[in-house]
């Protein structure tokens, strides 16, 4: 692991949540997080609007990729979560630039609440279980 003078790493955070306070805790204390950079305002709104009409992804994720290039260095960790063929091509990014690329796994539960009409109300929970490194 390369890391900054404090000795700890960054992790970019490329998804379209808010880390859960458990997903927070993991980073710090088992991947030695020292900083959360999260996406400026116009690249979580890309993030968040891959067009499924797109014949291809890579032009359309260039600004999500320079801006990973100038914020990250090699041995920060990159979250990416998201449409599938973008987390791939960003997957693929971050290795390139030497960042550790992680996604969350989680446990559901699903709650079930019977009416007196019939009905069914489901709740469905997903609790934060452990960070893996992609490819892993």
């Amino acid at each position: 692991m390369v890391a900054g003078k404090s000795g700890l790493r960054k992790v970019l955070l490329i998804f379209s949540h808010h880390l859960t306070p458990d997903q927070e805790r993991e980073l710090r204390e088992e991947w030695k997080v020292g900083e959360f950079v999260e996406l400026p305002p116009e690249l979580q709104k890309l993030w968040a609007g891959v067009p499924p009409e797109a014949e291809t992804l890579e032009p359309y994720l260039e600004p999500l990729f320079c801006w990973m290039a100038g914020v990250a260095r090699p041995g920060d960790l990159a979250f990416i979560q998201g449409e599938f063929g973008a987390v791939y091509l960003t997957v693929r990014r971050a290795l390139k630039l030497g960042l550790t690329p992680i996604y969350a796994t989680s446990r559901r539960e699903v709650r079930e609440k019977y009416l007196l009409d019939g009905s069914v109300i489901q709740e469905r929970v997903f609790k934060h279980v452990r960070f893996r490194i992609y490819g892993r």
